[in-house]
This record gives structure tokens, sequence and C-alpha cells, in this order.
């Protein structure tokens, strides 16, 4: 008797890194309930969307994947298209409505409940709705299937979000901040290593509140300690450090521990104490300008990187123009700058003096302009230094130059390094001397 053919599920992750491991444990469940994982969707039975709705650019590009996927149901073999993450966590009356060809709709909470709910899936064209209270955090118990490069993998040390900045909707989406045990993150980054892993990248929506909730004294200088003594990782890269988090032992930690790259995400936001109290940021001017010296001063050529936002309610031309001095003064290595959204269910949404779609874009490409030039004449200085990079494959553009990033770029959010000479393989980590750059990519090659 011939054995049943394999559900073949394909899965679509949008939004953050944070997101993407979630869509990695459902990927991980699925595999070990016998599903068969396909990067082509047009050869899906199953087809998975992982959304985010965090601003209006990213709830559109959720609400158009869908669109475009449900269309598999047409020119594929798909037969049940399930929507997760944010956006029915946050929409799941509306979207049920709008959008009859999602078969499920599955919130942050539930997840890992993925095959059981396939399980339950009726023939009878009925709409299901898996949306419970997003107070899940997954744990070591759960299988999870890395879809990121062999070489590198994030580890998301918590959940959810306790700072409830008045434009953000994370902590109704995702709940409190809620810390996942070291020893647990211990063990997945000893698994991800013995997979070959050589970068882990720390994340969660602000890792310096990492063990604030818990009682063991776990904090995440401990955490990276135990994680930079595992044989085989060879960089530990933190993301989203919150300014006011940033004590002085990690500071000494990046400093000092040859495994941590010399980078750090700090999403700082505006800088006018204005709109920073509008935010309801913890930070002061005059306290993220000290930190910004002080990383400076004892990490000697550490890349910082921020996340800015333009055009919160009643930031004035005097406030914008503080930002892009800060900017022009400060000259981050990375940038980022988001429009802000208004985004109902959030303090700032009911703020008088909202700024105007045009003002918000002008004032984008102006602050984005600024920073090119600034990133262009900082790659210049890197001319004749060498830097250690990992391999990550061939150029896009040919196959005659091999690409990769430093330890100083982040994946998929910051440039890259063309490589003109010399043989290595993918992933592997090597000396480069830089002879040429533009405005965010780096070219050099490899030393003997």
């Amino acid at each position: 008797m011939s054995e049943t053919p394999k559900q073949k599920v394909s899965m679509v992750s949008l939004g953050c890194p944070k997101n993407l491991v979630d869509a990695e444990v459902m990927l991980g469940v699925l595999a070990q309930q016998q599903y068969e994982i396909t990067t082509d969707e047009k050869d899906a039975d199953v087809i998975i969307v992982n959304t985010c709705s965090f601003i209006k650019e990213a709830k559109q590009e959720s609400i158009d994947a869908i669109l475009d996927l449900a269309e598999r149901k047409h020119d594929g073999r798909c037969h049940t298209l399930i929507v997760s993450g944010c956006l029915p966590q946050r929409y799941q009356e509306e979207l049920a409505k709008e959008l009859p060809e999602v078969d499920i709709f599955i919130g942050t909470g539930d997840y890992p409940r993925i095959a059981e709910i396939l399980a339950e899936k009726s023939d009878n064209g009925l709409q299901l709705r898996y949306v419970g209270d997003p107070d899940f955090i997954y744990d070591e118990t759960l299988p999870r299937l890395n879809s990121s490069p062999a070489w590198y993998s994030y580890i998301k040390i918590g959940e959810g979000c306790s700072n409830c900045c008045s434009y953000c909707i994370i902590p109704k989406l995702r709940g409190s901040y809620r810390s996942r045990p070291l020893e647990a993150l211990v063990a997945e980054a000893e698994r991800l290593a013995a997979r070959g892993v050589k970068e882990i990248n720390v994340i969660s929506q602000d890792i310096t509140r990492y063990g604030s909730d818990m009682s063991d004294g776990a904090t995440l200088e401990k955490l990276v300690r135990r994680l930079a003594a595992i044989e085989g990782i060879k960089w530990i890269r933190l993301l989203y450090a919150y300014p006011d988090g940033i004590t002085d032992s990690l500071i000494e930690l990046i400093r000092d521990e040859p495994k941590v790259c010399k980078y750090l995400d700090i999403p700082i936001q505006h800088i006018s104490d204005p709109v920073l109290k509008a935010m309801k940021r913890r930070s002061s001017e005059q306290q993220i300008r000290d930190l910004i010296d002080k990383l400076r001063r004892e990490i000697p050529g550490i890349a910082l990187r921020t996340s800015l936002i333009v055009g919160f309610p009643g930031e004035t031309v005097e406030d914008f123009n503080k930002l892009t001095h800060f900017v022009e003064q400060t000259r981050f290595d990375r940038l980022g700058v988001f429009c802000y959204s208004k985004e109902e269910g959030t303090a700032a949404a009911e703020m008088p003096e909202q700024v105007t779609e045009r003002v918000k874009r002008e004032r984008y490409r102006k602050l984005m302009r600024a920073q090119a030039r600034l990133s262009f004449r900082h790659n210049r200085t890197l001319i004749g230094t060498v830097e250690q990079v990992i391999v990550e494959g061939y150029s896009e553009e040919t196959e005659l130059l091999l690409k990769g990033r430093s330890s100083r770029q982040a994946p998929d959010i910051d440039g890259q390094v063309y490589i003109t000479s010399g043989t290595a393989d993918i992933g592997d980590i090597v000396a480069l001397k830089i002879t040429d750059s533009s405005d965010y990519d780096l070219i050099g090659e490899m030393l003997e």
C-alpha cells in the first residue's frame, strides 16, 4: 500500500526578525508533524503569511501579500491559506469580513498550535479564528527550523514590551515584556552552534530589559557571557538596546569580549526633549548625547545604528531642525527613518497638531539625504583599513564577485561588502582590506 503523500507548507514571513523567529517555530512544529516545507508557493498545499501591523506601510505590505498568495488557490495546489501574527491579533473581525479567501487566522499567542489548528480545519468552508491573549512565550521544548542562511541566526530573548511609548501598538499585540530563561537561551544557542551557526543576533523589543521580570538574577550581561563561551560562535550582535538600559557593565562587556561585535542598535526615535516627552520615551536629549559620547570613548570604532521618527504630532520646524543637526553632528554609522504612522489605539493618535503626510515625506527625504552623505564620507575613511568579513555568496550583479558583511553590518538592514579577490567558502570569516566604497557598501580584497 502506498504512503499518503506529505502535505507541503510554504511560509512567507513579513516584518522584523522577531516575527521571523515566530515563523521558524511554526515551521519547526510542522516539520516535526511530518509536513514537508517548500519555498515554492505554487507547489504548496498550505500557505502561511506571518504578518506585521506595526505601522501603515507594514499593514499594507501584509494585505498585498495575502491577496497575492490567495491567487495560489486558483493557479497552484493551495487549499488552505493561513494568516498569522500581528495583523489578525489586531484586526481579526475586520479581516474576517474583508478577506474571505483566508481559511484560518492565528494570533501572536497561538502560533505554536499550528499543527493542531491545521488538524482541526473543517471541510465546510468556514473560516477559523484562533486569536487569544498575547501571553505566550516559546521555550526550548518547541522545535525551530532556521530559515536564515546557515551561518547566522536570531535568538529572541524576550517577548512583548513594557515601555508603552505613546506611538506604539506592540504592547497590545504582544503583551508586556517576558524574559526567556537564561539556560533555555544558552541551550538554543548551543544547538545552533552545533548546526554550524557562527553569528548570533540577540533580539527582543528591548534587550536591555532582559531579566528585569525574573527573580533569578539573570541579566543581559550574564547571558552574553554565557553565549560567548559557546564553541563555534564567532560573532554576537546586540540589536534594539534602549538607551536608558545601556549600563556601564554592558559597555565594558562590548569593549572587552572579542566575540561581541563592536556594533549597537540604539532606537532613540528623536532628540528634541518636547517630542521625546510626548513620545513617552525615558531618555532626554542630554542623556542620549552623553551615552553616545561614552560609547565612542569607551569602545573606539564602535558602529552605532539608530532609528528615528519624523512627523510626530506636534513636531515643529525647530524640533526637526534640531534632529537634522543632531544627525549631522553625531554621524551615525547606520540610520533608519520612519514617517510617523497614526495608529488607532495609541495615545499619539489622539494628540492634536497631527503633521501632514506631505510634511512627513519632506522631512523623511531631507534626513535620508543627509544620512547618505554622512555614510558616504564615513565609508571613505575606511579605505585602507582591514575588516573581518563573513562571506555570504556571490554578488547579484556578477558571479565574479563574492559578497559578505563585516562585523559592523547586521544582516538584511545594513550594507554589504563586495570582495574583488581571493577565494573562500560561504560562511567563512576572512580578513579584508577595504579598497573602495559607495554610500552604504564597501569593496575590498582578501588578505593572504
